[in-house]
């Protein structure tokens, strides 16, 4: 009876969010109420293995304790002052941030779509105001499969048509090339680009690894041509592909890095963009601004949460248990798997089209109590949080090969 009641209730709350909700998800049939590290429970008591991390904005794992007591202590001083005024924990967090990425500066923000909305402002300003680019006519070289937000700019360079399909007129002063081949970038190159905008690994694009090199290359071709290079660090960063940033597996440093997700331990949005002062010098008072970006309550979780990552030092973790785990995948040598590639704890399981898409394999292991979820179709991402134990994925690792081989 009251197993019947608990799926009734599942049933009952699927349907009000499907009432009252436009249907912009496709999400698993499943209602979550509780979490804690890397586990989860929905409303029939089930308890899950988080796969999927928020996509990634739960690195630190749900409600980490240290994140969480800062939360609960800000929210009892100031939540919300507004950038009309100062507060005492911006300045801190900016410059532990600056500290930990070697930046001489940080701007912040909200959501990633925001920020990457901030670098592109900030890139163009740049480009006329000290590259000398004539008025208007900017432009920032993008990658095709990228996904940078859902703006109405950035799905306006958007490869993908459904994130465009009806939402036009786009801006202009984008130009795509393809993901993974400088030689385009170099070609794409004219006097009037600012920037180069990318992924270091394309993750909501099916968890695409660029060739060896790419990195390096792309640094050398914005010297050479005098263009920012600006890495979409929100998914690949703080230490999800087993360094702190994706960038630095070529030991490339980007002009303008853009940072998010589990900036606020999945607690907040918080999120920021860091360059030097070269680049943020052309922000005049009043050019750009967010009434919450860099509230008291954002940035006391974001310290918190910025500690966690590096006290713990998850990247390293990230590096150890995702090699593991992606030579176990591997091995099992299913028959319905096309690829698997990724680093660190970022990993994509691509399946063979002729065995149908990702979509039924996610709703498999959703039943053996493991939540993943399909990206583009094909791909089943595994992204757990990166505090997970190594024999917590020796102990899914039977249920996972149960469904990919059968």
């Amino acid at each position: 009876m009251a197993t019947e009641i608990a799926a009734d209730r599942t049933e009952s709350l699927v349907e009000e969010a499907a009432r009252f909700s436009a249907s912009n998800y496709h999400p698993l049939d499943v209602v979550l109420e509780r979490g804690e590290g890397v586990w989860v429970w929905d409303v029939e008591g089930k308890r899950y293995l988080d796969m999927l991390s928020a996509y990634s904005a739960l690195n630190q794992g749900h409600r980490h304790p240290a994140i969480v007591r800062a939360a609960k202590a800000q929210l009892d001083r100031v939540t919300l002052t507004s950038r009309a005024f100062h507060n005492d924990q911006m300045g801190p967090f900016l410059r532990e941030l600056c500290e930990a990425t070697g930046y001489e500066q940080a701007l912040p923000m909200n959501t990633g779509a925001e920020a990457v909305e901030t670098a592109i402002k900030l890139v163009r300003k740049w480009g006329y105001t000290k590259k000398g680019v004539n008025g208007g006519r900017a432009e920032i070289i993008v990658c095709r499969n990228n996904f940078h937000g859902r703006t109405t700019t950035i799905v306006g360079f958007s490869s993908e048509h459904q994130y465009r399909d009806g939402f036009g007129p786009f801006a202009p002063g984008f130009r795509e090339v393809p993901f993974g081949d400088a030689d385009a970038l170099a070609a794409a190159v004219t006097q009037h680009t600012v920037g180069f905008l990318f992924e270091p690994i394309q993750a909501e694009g099916g968890v695409i690894v660029p060739p060896a090199g790419y990195l390096k290359r792309v640094r050398e071709i914005c010297d050479q041509k005098g263009i920012a290079m600006m890495a979409d660090e929100i998914q690949t960063g703080l230490g999800r592909t087993g360094r702190l940033f994706a960038c630095e597996w070529e030991g490339v440093r980007a002009d303008i890095l853009i940072v998010g997700k589990s900036l606020g331990g999945g607690v907040y949005p918080v999120s920021a963009v860091l360059a030097d002062a070269e680049f943020m010098e052309v922000f005049k008072p009043g050019d750009h601004g967010s009434t919450f970006g860099g509230n008291p309550l954002a940035a006391a979780i974001a310290r918190a949460s910025l500690r966690v990552i590096l006290d713990e030092d998850l990247p390293k973790r990230a590096d150890e248990l995702g090699g593991w785990f992606m030579r176990e995948l591997v091995a099992l040598d299913s028959p319905h798997v096309a690829e698997v590639r990724g680093k660190g704890l970022l990993i994509g399981v691509e399946i063979r089209e002729s065995s149908g898409t990702a979509r039924p394999y996610c709703e498999a292991l959703k039943e053996r109590g493991i939540l993943a979820k399909e990206t583009h179709g094909q791909v089943i991402r595994f992204a757990p949080p990166l505090v997970i134990e190594t024999e917590t994925l020796q102990e899914v690792l039977a249920d996972i090969a149960e469904v990919l081989q059968g």
